[in-house]
This record gives structure tokens, sequence and C-alpha cells, in this order.
């Protein structure tokens, strides 16, 4: 009783003199034992800064009216939030920190793969909190596609919330049978002058990424390795000079991102186009980004699958209200509605065999995936992310690369 009124306590005070100027450590301490119900209440009245990627319409309409609208129903919590991805949230958290800030400006960031390794790096990420959720226990943290980060064990400092597995995407209307290994791309490439790219951010990265997987061997476990790196890329540099002169307009250019080689791909310039989400492809499609006969697979010989996560800054002064949001984005019902394509088509990082019988039946169904294999079917051929240090080096050295 002692623990739950000093949480009550605090609560209180921040809400009566509104965002407090520093986190307090010793309810933040309790908070990582307290019940369930005292972080609840001490989360009640508060206000959530989330820093998030915003690049997605419908992305950006789930988590702002699902998620914004449960907080503000059910906590009396006002959701708040910044336009931040990747090296912004660690820029963002590191100069509060040479600043000497007492507080952060942001209580939940959204992270992975080197944010997450460039986070801990700098001891910027509150923890370890996920196995304190409730919904925690439909999670099967022991999954290597889940429980490690770009080969980093996530330690119950961020927490998982959604699961994607790479895709190329052609038109079947103009490509009925697409090549599925790196060789026969090459190939079909070499016979198809123009048209085939990748673009030179994210996506096109881990396009990039998964072939590095196939010459190295298989997938890259375990910490980074110089000599095992250099030895794949030479060989991924070599496929790379095979088919440069045969791409979109040479190989002297590359869309900008991800959007515009959709662009591409729907005006007929290209054949093909790529995602980091099996479930975009019907989700792109009804919004009328791409055509309705665009069809997703997977290369036969690895697509790199990995999650992304949800991290509580060091900082934070809402940290009880992250933990409640956090958990309500882990429970079936949030994680179903983000699964459905005409909603978003993240995948779920939820395990089937732990859910009640009803919602496992739910997640077994997805409705309005069409134009990609279900997951199942891709599993197969699904790749963890290698060290955090091969997507920051591969990232250099592909630039280096289109420079030469």
């Amino acid at each position: 009783m002692r623990l739950v009124s000093l949480l009550l306590l605090v609560a209180g005070l921040a809400a009566g003199c509104g965002r407090p100027p520093a986190p307090d450590a010793a309810a933040d301490a309790a908070l990582l034992t307290a019940p369930w119900d005292s972080v609840e209440a001490a989360a009640r009245g508060r206000t959530l800064d989330v820093a998030m990627w915003g690049g997605d319409p419908f992305v950006n309409r789930y988590v702002r009216e699902h998620l914004a609208d449960w907080m503000a129903r059910e906590h009396g919590v006002t959701v708040r939030f910044a336009a931040l991805q990747g090296n912004q949230i660690v820029s963002a958290l590191q100069t509060e920190q040479q600043a000497g800030a007492r507080a952060s400006a942001y209580d939940l960031v959204w992270i992975n793969g080197e944010t997450f390794y460039q986070l801990r790096q700098l001891d910027a990420l509150w923890g370890p909190f996920v196995e304190r959720l409730p919904n925690a226990r439909y999670v099967a943290l022991d999954n290597p596609f889940i429980g490690l980060d770009f080969q980093q064990p996530t330690g119950g400092y961020e927490a998982p919330w959604g699961n994607v597995q790479f895709v190329m995407v052609h038109d079947a209307a103009r490509v009925p049978v697409p090549p599925t290994t790196p060789d026969a791309l090459a190939a079909w490439i070499e016979a198809n002058p123009g048209r085939f790219t990748w673009d030179s951010e994210f996506t096109g990265l881990t396009f990039l990424k998964s072939l590095l997987l196939h010459f190295h061997g298989g997938p890259m476990t375990g910490p980074f390795d110089e000599a095992a790196y250099t030895a794949a890329r030479e060989k991924l540099w070599a496929w790379l000079d095979r088919v440069e002169p045969h791409l979109w307009r040479g190989g002297e250019t590359f869309p900008t991102g991800v959007a515009q080689l959709h662009q591409l791909f729907a005006a007929g310039e290209v054949d093909f186009t790529m995602s980091n989400n099996d479930g975009e492809v019907d989700n792109k499609a009804l919004q009328g980004v791409l055509p309705p006969t665009a069809r997703g697979f997977a290369l036969e010989t690895g697509v790199i699958q990995n999650t992304h996560y949800w991290g509580i800054p060091a900082g934070s002064p809402d940290k009880a209200a992250a933990m409640v949001a956090i958990d309500h984005l882990l429970s079936p019902a949030a994680q179903f509605e983000k699964l459905k394509p005409a909603v978003w088509g993240d995948g779920s990082v939820l395990d089937a065999a732990r859910l009640p019988a009803a919602w496992a039946d739910s997640f077994a169904a997805v409705p309005g995936r069409r134009l990609t294999p279900p997951r199942a079917a891709l599993q197969p051929f699904a790749r963890p992310e290698p060290a955090a240090e091969v997507t920051i080096r591969l990232a250099a050295d592909v630039r280096a690369w289109i420079r030469r």
C-alpha cells in the first residue's frame, strides 16, 4: 500500500503542476515492481510525447487515432506526436544529455536496429520494463526475430510491437513469372534493360542487405565480423557491377525513396518495386498507390525479416503513461487491428500459440490479404538482421559504390 500511495502521490503532484521538470528516480524504480493498477493510476491525466516515423498516412492514422483516442478515453492521457525517426531520435536524446537536460522532451520513441544500438551506447533508454507489461505474456520474446534486434539482445529495454518481412513486388500483368534468385534476377535485368532499380534509402538498403546475406552463404549471426562482411560485400559488388549498366537510367541515378519507386512501378516505368513490409502490398493497392495486378514474393535465397519496437527514454518524466500505451499496443485487439491491410498491414509480434483460442483463429485468417502469400508461406525465406554495424557499413559502402 505504501508503494501504491507513493505512485499516486507522484502522479497527483505531476498532474497538478503540468509536465514535471524531471523524472522522479524513486517513482521510476517503483514502476518496475508495482502492481499494474498502480502503474495505470500513475499514468492517469498525464501527457505522453511520442517520437515516431510519420511518413505514411495509414500508419499515422492508426497510431494517432487508435492509440491517442484510446489513451484519452481510458486513462485521460493526452498524446502528442513529433515526426522523428532513426538518427533524428538519437541526435535529439544525445543533445539533451549534452545540454544537461533533467527531463527528455519524449516519453516514447519508435526504434530498432542501429537506432537501438546507438541509444544503448548512450545509456539513453530506461528499463528493463517489457516483462512488466501484462500483454507481454502473448509475445515470444525468445523468438530470435523478436528477442534480438540486429543481433542485439533487447534485454527489456525496448518492446516489440510489429514484425515485417521484406518482399519484392512484380506486376503479374507484365511479368507473370518473376525471377526468385539473385542470379535469375540479374539475368532478367540484363534481358530487360531499364526496367529494374531500387531506392537509395532504407528499403533499397534492405534489398541489398538481403543479397549480402545470400553471398555470405546465410545469416550473419553474432557480433560484426569484418572479414566475413568484406568477403560477402565483394561478391555483392560483382553482382552490382554486372547489373548496373542495365538498370533504370543506366544506374546513373536511383529513386530517392520507396515512395518514388512505387510511383515508377505504378506508371509502368519499371516492372518491380519492393517493400520492407509484406503486408504493404495489399495496403498500397487499397490506397491506389500500387495496381491491383501487383504481387508480393520473396527471393528464395532469403530476405530480411525484422521487428520494430517502442523504447522509453531514460529522461522521460511520464514513464507510466508510456508503459500503459505500449501494453495497449501489444493487446490482441490492437495487434489484430493494425494487421488488417485496410488499416496498415503491419505484422503482429504475438505468438498465436499463447493467445486465447478465439484470437488465434482471427490471426490465422487476416481479412483482406490477397496480393502476397501468407506469412507462413514466406517464413521459410526469412533471414534475421545482421549486427547493426553491417547496416551502418553497408550504407556507407553503397554510397561509395554509387559515387564510383
